[in-house]
């Protein structure tokens, strides 16, 4: 055991999740954001038929009977945009943008809600009012001297299908697939894995799948903080006996025990519910070699005594199970153990209880996808679902967990930087305008573009372009090459002040605000994780009365960057019915789309494979082959750790509500690199050293510096530091070479040792 100093910020944090200690932090947030009189109203309507969609997390909603349908994370994100704190002229005027980039990601965004459309003087270093005409002109007089491909279109997920729709039409008729979004930088492996293993990029359960699972695997996600929602189910799920078995390379609360806050019981007595039935803690970038050893472990069980396989459910609806088969029985337990940190026991009795269950659901997260095999990890888990038939029956199936609430929406409505033939064809059709047939670029490709100049143009609908992405060494530089770089958003944030030769920002209501058009008030749509689409209706006043909607602000630049479109812009915003209307005709599956969303609850997306049918190339679900059983390159050397990225409780991507992490009993800062004791020992490291590290990948030279090491129950082999200030180790090339999606989950890493006298100073 490795010795504990006392170190600043550090003590551990004894509570569940949930409980208490999340009234209390939701009581916190509405106190430092919001009129008092104002908020509990404001939270009572999200996630209700008639208010508004939390922007915190795409969980769906299973009934509204109880007395509220937001969780803590959830209040965070509403009051973090119904805030009434604002973003003025004055302070503008005297804030230059130099002083501005000086501060912290937090405070940045803690200024409050931007106000007005605002454009970068460059004499003056500021940010300055620009009226709404103006700023579309500005922008229509850069797009005009530029080529299509030159230009980005950023989406982030929190954008609605409205918004989206039109972005990408907007984007297509100028001349482009460049389509950069968040979904690039997380869950794109499930986009790309799926469709090749089972016909569609999406999950297949529902939540009534839930009340009918026999079991549940959780791999690689923490849902008390990135999917706060599902709390609730997996509580339901823990007390009626289901089991609920864990891979997580770090042990984390909400997937311990969690005290549901609407359990007048739990409340009452401070007690809470055991989450994980068992708990295993694979090594980072070691999910491949794992989940090879469990189906290898229930291969083997179908050959002592047949019936641990589905064979008729494989005879009948698969093709490639024997590759598959081939390569588990060349697998070597001794490398499989050493590849996920568990032992052959572990995984063989995981594999008895998936043999045991008739109905099992897996959940994953970005600790599956955010990997250079992300895309095979996916698939990965599709093969195991496959073995006994647990995709296409009720309580099985897979079930990928979005984080922003629109990120599937914005992929269902166009958001793709390789639209499929028949979704142009289609768009040709209806608009009369003939869209572009090659592939654009993804987000990797979009920065990378930008750093060699190539791309001179960057539109962001939402997001924090680039400090999402990793290698900010290169990236926040791109920026400021650009000729333009227009962003749509509530808050300030550090993408918008890396200004380019002309920068303007764009202010757009909230999901919590009234969308008031010619038409009347409007709503717009969003799909959850599990493909359902319903409408969200903002009640509150507007935080300016110069906001305007994102549908509003991306007609108003269309129609001011090309004055002979053939697509009505201005007769589209004023009623949102004739926008879903276009959707409808030119996408599958929004049959009777404006009728459908009026109804409470929405309506559930078309999924062929719950019915059985596979729309792949072969009409058969696919089974894959993951050679070897190495997520990522192999580095050598003993001093040679992998880097996990992670995002604190009190955070939502890239913005960050506070500098708290309660349930990893860190307080008051983010500079913290989690250690295993063995590993703290090995090294010659103590809890409470400040180190420096390094990437450890050929040719590569980042380096993050004066990080504080915590002992903390960590896989041995694997660190984590907190996203986004760990991206600088995350090299911009170490990618999924099949999705694009960056490898924030696995770096090779080496750390040095700060001397003693810097030790002693930084405590003291």
């Amino acid at each position: 055991m490795a010795k504990r100093r006392k170190v600043p910020g550090i003590h551990p944090y004894d509570g569940p999740a949930g409980g208490w200690g999340a009234l209390k932090a939701t009581a916190i947030a509405v106190r430092t954001q919001m009129d008092i009189l104002v908020a509990p109203a404001t939270l009572l309507r999200t996630n209700q038929p008639s208010g508004f969609d939390c922007p915190g997390c795409a969980w769906p909603d299973k009934e509204h009977g109880s007395t509220f349908q937001f969780c803590e994370n959830g209040a965070k994100a509403v009051t973090w945009e119904a805030t009434s704190k604002r973003v003025t002229p004055e302070f503008l005027a005297e804030n230059t943008v130099t002083s501005l980039l000086e501060k912290t990601d937090y405070e940045l965004e803690g200024y409050g809600r931007l106000t007005m459309p605002l454009v970068y003087d460059g004499d003056t270093d500021t940010l300055r009012p620009i009226e709404w005409d103006d700023a579309f002109k500005r922008i229509a007089a850069v797009l005009s001297t530029l080529r299509p491909e030159q230009v980005e279109f950023y989406t982030s997920g929190r954008a609605s299908n409205e918004a989206a729709y039109l972005f990408q039409l907007f984007a297509r008729e100028y001349g482009t697939n460049n389509f950069p979004d968040c979904s690039n930088m997380c869950h794109e492996p499930t986009s790309v894995g799926l469709p090749q293993s089972i016909g569609i990029g999406k999950g297949t359960v529902s939540l009534d799948d839930f009340d009918d699972a026999e079991l549940v695997i959780s791999i690689g996600h923490n849902p008390g903080t990135n999917h706060p929602r599902m709390m609730g189910t997996l509580h339901e799920l823990a007390r009626k006996n289901v089991p609920i078995i864990v891979f997580n390379p770090m042990r984390e609360r909400a997937l311990e025990r969690f005290a549901d806050p609407q359990s007048v019981l739990e409340m009452a007595t401070y007690t809470s519910t055991n989450i994980a039935s068992t708990y295993y803690q694979v090594r980072a970038g070691g999910d491949a070699a794992a989940l090879k050893g469990i189906a290898k472990a229930v291969l083997a069980l179908d050959a002592e005594k047949e019936g641990a396989l589905d064979h008729a459910f494989i005879a009948e609806h698969t093709q490639g199970f024997a590759a598959f088969a081939d390569d588990l029985a060349a697998s070597n337990w001794e490398a499989i153990e050493q590849e996920s940190g568990l032992t052959r026991n572990d995984l063989e009795q995981v594999a008895l209880a998936y043999v045991k269950s008739n109905a099992t659901i897996v959940t994953y997260g970005m600790g599956i996808t955010q990997h250079n095999k992300g895309t095979a990890n996916v698939r990965l888990i599709a093969d195991l679902l496959l073995l006994r038939g647990n995709i296409g029956k009720a309580g099985a199936g897979i079930c990928p967990l979005r984080g922003h609430s629109n990120v599937q929406g914005n992929r269902t409505v166009g958001i793709t930087e390789k639209p499929s033939a028949d979704f142009l064809a289609k768009l040709e059709e209806v608009f009369g305008f003939i869209p572009p047939k090659e592939h654009g670029h993804d987000a990797v490709k979009t920065m990378q573009s930008m750093i060699d100049r190539t791309s001179k143009a960057l539109i962001c609908l939402g997001g924090n372009f680039a400090i999402a992405l990793p290698d900010p060494e290169q990236s926040l530089p791109a920026m400021k090459t650009l000729d333009l770089s227009v962003h749509i958003g509530t808050k300030l944030n550090r993408s918008h002040l890396l200004v380019a030769k002309e920068t303007i920002i764009l202010p757009c209501l909230g999901r919590t605000e009234r969308d008031q058009q010619v038409g009347g008030l409007q709503s717009v749509t969003v799909e959850d994780s599990m493909s359902m689409v319903h409408a969200s209706s903002g009640k509150l006043n507007p935080a300016s009365d110069s906001l305007r909607s994102e549908p509003a602000i991306i007609a108003g630049i269309a129609k001011a960057a090309m004055p002979e479109s053939k697509v009505p812009w201005m007769e589209l915003i004023e009623d949102y019915d004739l926008i879903r209307d276009l959707i409808e005709k030119t996408i599958p599956g929004f049959d009777d789309y404006n009728a459908r969303i009026r109804i409470p609850g929405g309506f559930r997306m078309p999924l062929p494979p719950t019915e059985r049918k596979w729309p792949t190339a072969t009409g058969k679900a696919m089974f894959s082959v993951f050679s070897g059983l190495h997520e990522n390159e192999i580095v050598p050397g003993e001093d040679i750790l992998r880097l996990i990225t992670l995002r604190s409780h009190d955070q939502y991507n890239t913005t960050i509500y506070a500098m708290d992490d309660r349930y990893r009993g860190v307080f008051g800062r983010r500079d913290i690199l989690f250690m295993n004791d063995s590993d703290l020992q090995r090294l010659g490291l103590e809890h409470g050293d400040v180190v420096d590290v390094e990437t450890a990948l050929p040719g590569c030279s980042q380096r993050m510096e004066g990080l504080t090491v915590i002992a903390y129950s960590i896989s041995p082999g694997s660190v984590g530091a907190y996203y986004p200030e760990a991206n600088v180790l995350v090299p911009l090339h170490y990618i999924d070479e099949e999705s694009g999606t960056p490898s924030y989950k696995s770096v090779p890493i080496r750390i040095k040792l700060r001397s003693k006298d810097v030790l002693k100073l930084k405590i003291a």
